[in-house]
């Protein structure tokens, strides 16, 4: 004879546990310092851009390094790259934080969630270890001014014009019109001919006159 079992009742979900206004509040909070701190940081950039004499107080000595492209005509430029990272930086850790927040108000177990993002981040780091590489030495790279924009440098396998730079990526016109594309991590020793007080010697031939002389002569033949 055919048995029936009667399935057991569904367990209804603990409304009572999930706090919506506490979630809407942590939402709320996290944007609000976001703004904040977007607005803070976007003043700075502005005032560093415009070489402000804010930070050459004395107790903004410690900042000293990062402040000397005030005096530079690329100021600016560093000032938006500082920013922009600074701006995403940010951004990231008020997302993170304001997502575990909101989630412990809605009564998710995040622990089993941060394990899985922990070893998710190891085995991205491990896979991307140069490409970090990459960044932090641009990152240190253009808070040191180690150089800029239109610098001649000299490195172990060049010797030309920054065209540009990025986080990652330097571009360095050579001599001969060649572009090219150097990794900041594996920039190991790097001297700037515009920096200090560079004389070409007769062997020579990578001055800053021959330099300057290669731009207008490429973009003349473009």
């Amino acid at each position: 004879m055919l048995s029936f079992t009667t399935p057991e009742p569904l367990t209804p979900l603990d409304v009572s546990a999930i706090n919506v206004p506490g979630a809407l509040i942590s939402i709320g909070v996290g944007v609000l310092v976001w703004l904040v701190a977007s607005f803070v940081i976007s003043g700075i950039t502005k005032r560093v851009a415009a070489g402000s004499t804010f930070f050459k107080k004395p107790r903004f000595r410690w900042v000293a390094p990062a402040l000397r492209a005030l005096d530079h005509q690329r100021r600016e430029q560093r000032a938006r790259t500082i920013g922009a990272l600074l701006t995403s930086v940010v951004s990231v850790l008020v997302v993170v934080i304001t997502a575990m927040y909101v989630l412990q108000y809605l009564d998710v177990n995040i622990a089993p969630l941060l394990t899985s993002v922990g070893i998710l981040g190891v085995a991205i780091g491990f896979g991307a270890q140069q490409l970090i590489r990459d960044f932090l030495a641009g990152i240190f790279i253009t808070i040191e001014d180690q150089y800029g924009i239109g610098d001649i440098i000299e490195t172990s396998e060049v010797v030309g014009t920054v065209e540009s730079m990025g986080l990652r990526i330097t571009r360095v016109r050579a001599d001969d019109g060649t572009i090219w594309y150097l990794r900041n991590g594996e920039i190991l020793r790097v001297g700037n001919r515009s920096q200090g007080t560079y004389t070409p010697t007769p062997d020579d031939e990578s001055g800053p006159a021959a330099a300057a002389d290669a731009a207008p002569q490429q973009k003349a033949g473009e």
